[in-house]
């Protein structure tokens, strides 16, 4: 393309500008001469670097300009001068100077420090604080720091541009509590390509200049006729703009359901907060168990404490507990406490909704298959593999004719379709199945295999007091954000909920 037929394609916004570019490269200056807003001065900016025309330069500069704490000191002094003043004439104890000063507790703690590390103090036994001959000489000279906040109150200073001096003085007050404010200001800087150089000396006056759009009013009252508009060139390259959708994790989270929809099982669904009843004791985990010390859980303060469920339930968990109830089992042999029971929890895992669905079915509505998905917390160290707040899906299948292959066979189907054609079942505990199994993945990049959760059959303790017959319950509870890492080429599962907008505009979407 041509000057001539580039010229007649230039939007306002670019006429505008290209004549200032001529002598003016910065963007705080093209506003200003322009007298157009900064987005408007911006896009006509960007629209010419597609062009070709001009590259843009960013640059951020750090600024430093006085906090709070910064004004109260360039009016009534530092603490540390204050300090010594209070000083000056004899010793005197901490809490004389206090009462003198006038000075907070913890601005006194921070001022010993500072000026024993500085020589102008010392501390006898009794904390009898002295004045040493520095800081005598110190208290009618201006320290460094006093100079530099007394600079900031006049303008905002460039961090880069700091004089040796001034960047001791800045190292010591930015470690002190709202003394500076910090600002990052972004300028933009602008040099033409001989394309717009060539572009900037064409006349961009009124009469040459040419109609943008072609508006209602126009076609109403005529006025289009014998004006000359702007071509449109359809083939230029426009700035890529990141679309509306769901998070990557929500993607996969529907994803899943779907699978375990296919499968003929329906949804549980329940609040993050639940009781320990539910949550630990209905699933036969006993009171003196370690998950439910507070290193491993998150226990609500407000409420402490939440309801029990119908006392014949209450009755037949704490029978199943203390000696064992119907089941034929011994149960765990101590005295079971409702109190222990009624303690408000963050849900450690969603098997707490298995435990409601168990207790709210009947004989009649058997065979059933149920799952969910949801928050679980649980007091962890965060590592590549840890997190404190986690997805879990949980399944059960109640079915007097189930059985361990079918266990086997549920949850091989459906990692098989989360991409994973191979799983590791070994042997495990769990105070509430038997058989119990762990269910591992390798990964790839660690070259070590790792636990998604456990799985195995509910012992008769959980079913028999919350369904009222002893039937086999196939159940499950893998974490799901240890599923689905190796799609999105995650190596940390911190990296799942960083909210890097990069990130979530560049992810792949989930497509199995």
């Amino acid at each position: 393309m041509n000057i001539e037929e580039l010229v007649k394609g230039l939007h306002p916004l670019e006429r505008k500008v290209l004549p200032i570019l001529r002598h003016s490269h910065v963007f705080s200056e093209l506003v200003e001469k322009s007298k157009l807003k900064d987005v408007e001065a911006m896009r006509a900016l960007q629209w010419l670097q597609s062009k070709g025309a001009l590259e843009i330069k960013e640059e951020v500069r750090e600024l430093i300009t006085l906090g709070e704490n910064g004004k109260k000191a360039l009016s009534h002094g530092l603490p540390e001068k204050i300090f010594l003043k209070a000083i000056a004439h004899g010793k005197k104890t901490l809490e004389a100077i206090r009462k003198d000063s006038s000075l907070l507790p913890e601005e006194l703690n921070v001022c010993i420090g500072l000026l024993k590390s500085k020589g102008m103090i010392t501390v006898a036994a009794g904390m009898e604080i002295s004045i040493t001959e520095i800081g005598k000489n110190s208290l009618d000279k201006e320290s460094f720091e006093e100079s530099l906040l007394k600079r900031m109150s006049k303008e905002e200073v460039d961090v880069s541009k700091l004089k040796d001096s001034e960047k001791f003085a800045f190292d010591a007050l930015k470690k002190r509590k709202d003394l500076i404010k910090p600002i990052l200001k972004k300028e933009w800087t602008v040099k033409l390509t001989d394309l717009g150089k060539e572009l900037s000396k064409q006349d961009f006056s009124e009469k040459h200049a040419r109609a943008d759009r072609l508006t209602p009013e126009m076609l109403k009252d005529g006025s289009w006729k014998g004006k000359e508009f702007r071509p449109y060139d359809v083939k230029f390259n426009v700035p890529k703009s990141g679309r509306g959708k769901r998070h990557f994790v929500n993607q996969a989270i529907a994803s899943a359901k779907s699978i375990w929809l296919d499968m003929g099982f329906r949804e549980m669904t329940g609040t993050m907060v639940q009781t320990s009843f539910w949550n630990f004791d209905a699933l036969f985990t006993a009171q003196d168990h370690p998950v439910r010390d507070m290193q491993d859980t998150f226990f609500i303060g407000k409420p402490k404490c939440g309801k029990l469920p119908d006392k014949k339930l209450v009755d037949k968990v704490r029978a199943a507990h203390e000696n064992g109830g119907n089941t034929g089992s011994t149960g765990w042999r101590y005295e079971w406490s409702e109190e222990e029971a009624k303690k408000n929890v963050l849900r450690t895992h969603t098997t707490v909704l298995s435990a409601k669905t168990l207790a709210s079915l009947r004989k009649e509505n058997l065979p059933a298959k149920f799952f969910s998905f949801g928050k679980c917390f649980r007091n962890e160290t965060v590592d590549w593999s840890h997190l404190f707040e986690f997805n879990q899906t949980d399944g059960i299948v109640v079915d007097e004719n189930a059985n361990f292959r079918h266990l086997l066979g549920y949850l091989k189907a459906f990692f098989k379709k989360m991409g994973y054609e191979k799983a590791r079942f070994r042997p495990a505990y769990f105070p509430y199945t038997e058989f119990s199994i762990e269910i591992d993945v390798f990964h790839p990049i660690h070259k070590r295999w790792f636990e998604l959760g456990g799985a195995g059959i509910f012992r008769p303790e959980v079913v028999k007091p919350l369904l009222g017959i002893d039937v086999p319950v196939l159940a499950w509870g893998p974490g799901f954000d240890r599923i689905i890492i190796e799609y999105f080429k995650i190596t940390d599962i911190r990296e799942l909920y960083k909210n890097d907008l990069k990130q979530l505009r560049e992810m792949k979407e989930w497509m199995r």
